[in-house]
């Protein structure tokens, strides 16, 4: 099938082969639509430059709906999962996420080995260096790529996922160059191209720490982390024992301590940081350690994990150490750590400053206003991490596949899926620094869970056609087996002489009258697992099953009144804005809300009621020249 394609014509160009434009890519073939994948070099694809993880707090939810609608990240990360824990076991499952270590090769070589495999995918090793652009009707539309080689790739529409290699520049100390992330090269030209079609782009920084050779570490002074006891897969297709007594490798904590922060602030002004070298706007929530020291002064030490990069090498990942001081700093903050004494360094930490897109010039389909068929995925719509990328990458390549198949485009909501929550913020608010998804912007993070997001999402997965028909199927008995348990633990009842020792034991009230199972699991020190002493019928079931069923009885009365919260604002979400309207010309409109309206352009009025700017008072104003009540 592939000798027959034409070479130069594609129905999809993806541009970038990182996290977004490999889901992108997937999505589009696996959909049936032509596509071409373009990357400055196949030993960069997938590739984890910085953490060698994948999932985190609200970015495992993430995961989980990448896979909910038939995405990738998934199922590879459990394949070359190195240790696996859920974070903040402690608090409510609402904000509960896993997090593995992943073998950071054996992730890249898998990736890559499922794209050569896919239909309708060819692979490429090219930069691109312009976008071409061509009028229809009156609209600027994307109609192709063009390859530093000179090579001309006519397209319907193109993707572009160029993650942090867009005119990319690497700083350490007083040192800058032009380069990629991870020593690979620069994406050059492009950027000018994006402009001169009238994208606007921003300039952001990101960093990463030093990797460290294992055996010159004392590991035996730090503190040992192991994995999570047999924890769960992130892919439904896989078997929710695949870790069942499998031997994880540990993670190590380490502190900075005074010495530590004196190398640090006695060298601050060599840091490019601090001495005027870089330009871009780094990450709030993923701060350098010269960063942390002085938005944090009071902190008198800093927490590190020393983290495996792959199951075949000595290289550790300090994670919490970025920095872009010099070589020779570095080397002193290194071995001022505990254990990290006589430390090595592999490979130095670095800053990297590269352009990306200002969001708001997109809609909610990730394709741009001012140009059809131009989508845009991952840190080039200015996110930060893996997750947050693919995610994107996997709407993109949906959204430019429906758009050439003539179907309708899938717009996630906010009260529907993390997903939606991070592109509706992105278009809708922007960003000035790189946006990282975190469970605190969901409003409706209760229903947003790990343990539900197939319930959520697997059936648009089905409807666009990538989630499988035995997928699909587990999926439904999955569902199927949820709904008859908790419908048969709201209609088992127990007498008090049958629950009464139970309760009692655990120092809970006993009861004065019957109660039902699921009104006992409702108390706070009950679980599932410990009613197993009064619940003597219960069926054996998958522990994704129970998870669900518990979480869900539990928090349901939290859940409802989230849910009448959906449906109030769900009139405004329905309430469409008409494309052309001039918002210039509505009387009463603020200047301020007028003009962001008219750049931002709404599809409803529950989104123009998120952009930052437009008030109630607005809305009003809006609601009566459009005649809506």
């Amino acid at each position: 099938m592939s000798n027959s394609r034409e070479i130069g014509r594609a129905q999809v160009c993806v541009v970038g082969a990182g996290h977004a434009g490999v889901e992108a890519a997937l999505a589009c073939a696996r959909m049936g639509v032509d596509t071409v994948l373009f990357t400055l070099s196949l030993d960069a694809i997938a590739n984890l430059p910085c953490n060698p993880s994948i999932g985190g707090t609200a970015k495992g939810h993430l995961v989980y709906e990448i896979d909910a609608l038939g995405g990738e990240m998934g199922r590879v990360a459990d394949l070359v999962t190195l240790q696996s824990r859920t974070l903040n076991l402690g608090k409510g499952a609402a904000v509960q996420s896993k997090r593995v270590q992943a073998d950071r090769r054996q992730y890249q070589a898998k990736m890559k080995h499922v794209l050569e495999l896919q239909p309708n995918l060819r692979l490429i090793q090219a930069e691109i260096v312009e976008l071409l652009t061509e009028q229809t009707d009156g609209k600027k539309c994307a109609a192709g790529v063009r390859t530093r080689l000179g090579e001309v790739w006519q397209s319907d529409c193109v993707i572009i996922a160029t993650g942090t290699y867009l005119e990319g520049e690497i700083f350490v100390g007083d040192v800058s160059y032009e380069a990629g992330p991870d020593g690979m090269l620069a994406a050059k030209g492009l950027s000018k191209s994006l402009t001169d079609a009238g994208i606007h782009l921003l300039r952001f920084k990101t960093g990463t720490p030093v990797r460290v050779k294992r055996q010159t570490v004392d590991l035996s002074k730090l503190e040992i982390q192991e994995g999570e006891e047999n924890p769960l897969p992130y892919c439904g297709l896989h078997d929710e024992q695949m870790f069942y007594n499998k031997e994880q490798i540990p993670c190590h904590i380490v502190y900075t301590n005074e010495e530590t922060h004196r190398i640090i602030r006695d060298n601050i002004t060599r840091s490019a940081m601090y001495s005027g070298k870089i330009h871009g706007t780094g990450p709030r929530y993923c701060p350098s350690i010269e960063d942390k020291l002085v938005r944090f002064a009071d902190k008198e030490r800093h927490q590190l994990f020393a983290e495996p990069v792959g199951a075949d090498t000595e290289e550790i990942y300090l994670q919490g150490f970025s920095t872009s001081l010099p070589t020779d700093v570095q080397h002193k903050m290194l071995r001022s750590l505990k254990g990290f004494e006589h430390a090595e360094i592999m490979r130095y930490a670095y800053a990297i400053e590269y352009d990306c897109a200002e969001p708001t010039q997109m809609d909610a389909t990730l394709e741009f206003k001012q140009i059809s068929g131009l989508f845009g995925a991952g840190q080039f719509n200015g996110t930060s991490g893996y997750e947050e990328a693919a995610a994107q990458g996997l709407v993109a390549g949906i959204n430019a596949a429906c758009k050439l198949l003539g179907r309708d485009p899938l717009i996630l909501s906010r009260s529907e899926s993390y997903i939606g929550t991070l592109i509706d913020d992105l278009v809708t608010k922007g960003t000035n620094e790189p946006y990282r998804m975190m469970t605190s912007r969901s409003e409706y993070r209760l229903l947003l869970r790990q343990d539900n997001a197939d319930l959520r999402l697997t059936p648009k997965g089905y409807a666009v056609g990538l989630v499988s028909e035995e997928r699909y199927q587990l999926f439904l008995a999955k569902k199927a087996a949820e709904d008859a348990e908790k419908e048969r633990l709201e209609h088992t009842h127990l007498s008090p002489a049958q629950a009464n020792p139970f309760l009692e034991s655990i120092g809970e009230t006993p009861l004065k009258s019957g109660a039902s199972l699921a009104d006992l699991l409702r108390r706070p020190p009950v679980t599932y697992d410990a009613l197993s002493c009064v619940d003597t019928d219960r069926p054996s079931l998958p522990r994704t099953v129970i998870l669900t069923v518990e979480t869900d009885i539990k928090y349901a009365g939290y859940a409802n009144r989230q849910l009448s919260e959906v449906a109030r604002h769900q009139k405004m979400e329905e309430k469409r804005l008409p494309e052309d309207i001039d918002y210039k010309s509505v009387r009463g409109l603020r200047i301020e809300a007028a003009q962001k309206l008219d750049r931002i352009r709404p599809r409803t009025l529950g989104q123009a009621m998120r952009i930052s700017g437009v008030n109630p008072a607005d809305i009003s104003v809006l609601l009566i020249y459009l005649g809506i009540k």
